[in-house]
């Protein structure tokens, strides 16, 4: 399968196209060709709600765009009225960002994330797997070469326990991304300086959401499990995509974000971050997976405001356009996604917008960079981490200028 051309702006169109209503549950031939899980795909009402918060529908304006039009492709696809090589079906299987925005707004509580799972795992098999995915799945399926980005990178690793430490009675084991070790390895260090308690078992693979987003949630699956037999106890993670992908595989009660163990463990953030004297302007940056898969919105907002002036971010909850591989396979399309969220940045002018997944972290760095502004991105564990250091005796203060490369994400 090939990446497509950017979409066009329907702004510059005459007359944008309206939706028209999906129709309803496709009849069909037969039994159908087992591509869903039925029960999945018949929850679908086409309603409507969703298509005000789907991300490529405003780009568009097109209802196979949307999840409504989305589903009446699946529907097609499974009875058989649309055969699998269609060309809008590989389409819109790529367009589609897979941010779950559908999900808290459907009032028959479509589960649209497993749907488009299983749509993938159809579609793209063998060569209808984007290159960039396949290289992707294929590099974090090998645990030696994400071992090796730690020995170049410097990410945080198990401290040995001091002769008689008593061991915990429920241990906290930080699980270290695939992508953030390697690009910021800042993060996990950041993570044991603000909770020296959290271990870093070694050996840790991929928890398999590369997998699940990209055409093999079976694969996905497993790697979750193999991941939760290697990190005991409860496992702590800094990236949202992450959180949500080991949560539906090993249990809620197991997996928590990190600013869920923070808040639950009734964490204080100390210090302040200052920028030229006074208190920082601070804004945030939501988490899909995070805030439509798991519900956390709170936790993240209420520790900036503890260190910082808190400013929310207009369309906060909007995706960024990262999408896991999304900005690797359709960068166009991506970066369309993200130009709102770069104006509402400029209009702001904050000093920093905090990220809590990795993916976000690039695509915000990535466009303030090439839009030149100087607001910085951090990860909320650098921020924390920031603050802690401006308290007396802490170390060495870090103040650094908005918008230089230098500062505490650097990493």
């Amino acid at each position: 399968m090939t990446d497509s051309a950017p979409r066009s702006d329907p702004a510059s169109s005459s007359e944008p196209s309206e939706p028209a209503p999906s129709p309803g549950p496709v009849t069909g031939r037969g039994e159908g060709l087992g591509v869903f899980d039925k029960a999945l795909l018949d929850r679908c009402i086409s309603c409507g709600f969703c298509l005000p918060a789907c991300p490529t529908y405003a780009l568009t304006r097109q209802e196979p765009s949307s999840p409504r039009g989305r589903i009446t492709l699946m529907r097609a696809l499974e009875s058989g009225d649309l055969t699998p090589d269609d060309p809008t079906l590989a389409e819109e299987s790529s367009f589609c960002l897979g941010c779950r925005a559908c999900e808290p707004v459907c009032p028959a509580g479509v589960e649209y994330g497993q749907l488009l799972e299983q749509w993938r795992d159809h579609q793209w098999q063998g060569r209808g797997r984007p290159l960039i995915a396949r290289l992707l799945m294929a590099a974090v399926s090998r645990p030696w070469l994400l071992r090796l980005q730690g020995l170049v990178r410097r990410h945080a690793r198990e401290r040995r326990p001091a002769s008689g430490e008593r061991k915990r009675e429920r241990p906290v084991s930080l699980m270290l991304g695939c992508a953030e070790r390697g690009l910021y390895p800042s993060v996990s260090r950041a993570v044991r300086e603000l909770r020296p308690e959290v271990a870093v078992p070694a050996g840790q693979g991929c928890c398999g959401a590369l997998h699940a987003h990209n055409g093999d949630s079976a694969a996905g699956a497993g790697m979750a499990r193999a991941l939760g037999e290697r990190l005991p106890g409860t496992v702590v993670t800094t990236s949202g995509g992450c959180a949500a992908h080991l949560a539906h595989h090993l249990g809620r009660d197991r997996v928590r974000e990190l600013s869920e163990y923070l808040e639950a463990t009734g964490h204080r953030p100390s210090g302040r971050v200052t920028v030229g004297g006074r208190r920082a302007r601070v804004a945030l940056q939501d988490s899909c997976h995070l805030r439509n898969g798991l519900g956390v919105t709170r936790p993240p907002r209420e520790l900036v405001a503890a260190v910082a002036e808190y400013v929310e971010l207009p369309g906060a909850g909007d995706c960024c356009g990262a999408a896991g591989t999304y900005a690797m396979l359709r960068p166009e399309d991506s970066r369309a996604v993200l130009a709102p969220k770069l104006e509402a940045l400029r209009k702001l002018d904050v000093d920093y917008v905090v990220a809590v997944n990795p993916g976000c972290l690039r695509q915000l760095r990535q466009g303030l960079r090439r839009t030149r502004s100087r607001t910085k991105a951090v990860h909320l564990a650098e921020l924390l981490a920031m603050a802690a250091r401006s308290e007396p005796g802490a170390g060495p203060g870090t103040e650094p200028g908005p918008g230089t490369d230098a500062g505490p994400a650097a990493g």
